[in-house]
């Protein structure tokens, strides 16, 4: 029983559900990974380099992509960025027992923008709401978002690096909110994580949208973000 009426209930984690009226919403927050861009799996270019299988690399990236998951907010300017990825370089050669380095593993790193990415952006855009990119990154992502064409769509990114924070801490949220300009009441954030981008943002007392792409989220395309936003 959830005797406190301000705490959020866990089955909706304090989200409101689309079509509910939000016409005070202001800023649209959205995370990075898995929202807006997609990783190619980074096995298949870096397989090649190393004459070797896919199949064989495949374990040995999903291990520095678990190590990169957890230290990403490491990763805060040139030099820690740089070491940061030296790690995971290390880990690859370790896994591999061979040498790869880093600019072999940042070779086979290549994000895409999904399809309605940019089309929803420029919508929001139009519509008059504030665009901030919240993810848990290090202080590359402006570049990446940029090689992605999503670059000058947003009006801020704020990243665990860069906010010495990492979803699903509120800090990071309300970070987002100040960069926006914003209260909590006139945002929404939208993210493909129930633990990271839904329990976060519920936690910083932001309504959001779960984004499930194979369907059983709040919404499974981008392009119905501006629906929920407007209470269609």
């Amino acid at each position: 029983m959830n005797d406190d009426p301000d705490k959020p209930k866990p089955a909706k984690l304090g989200r409101r559900m689309p079509g509910t009226p939000t016409t005070s919403t202001r800023a649209v927050l959205l995370d990075a990974l898995g929202t807006l861009v997609e990783l190619e799996p980074p096995w298949v270019h870096l397989a090649p380099q190393l004459e070797m299988e896919p199949a064989d690399v495949a374990p040995a990236v999903r291990a520095e992509m678990d190590f990169y998951k957890e230290h990403a907010h490491e990763g805060r300017d040139e030099e820690s960025l740089a070491a940061l990825r030296k790690r995971c370089a290390d880990i690859l050669s370790w896994e591999l027992d061979r040498e790869v380095s880093v600019e072999t593993m940042l070779a086979a790193i290549r994000f895409r923008a999904f399809d309605d990415a940019r089309p929803t952006l420029d919508s929001l855009r139009k519509s008059g709401m504030r665009l901030i990119c919240v993810s848990n990154w290090d202080a590359s992502l402006p570049e990446v978002l940029v090689r992605c064409g999503l670059g000058d769509a947003l009006d801020g990114i704020v990243t665990s690096a860069k906010s010495g924070h990492k979803k699903p801490d509120p800090a990071i949220f309300l970070a987002a909110l100040e960069l926006a300009g914003c209260g909590t009441d006139e945002a929404i954030h939208v993210g493909d994580t129930v633990a990271e981008d839904i329990a976060g943002a519920a936690a910083a007392g932001i309504r959001a949208l779960h984004l499930d792409r194979s369907g059983g989220g709040d919404i499974s395309s981008l392009s119905e973000v501006a629906g929920a936003v407007s209470g269609g």
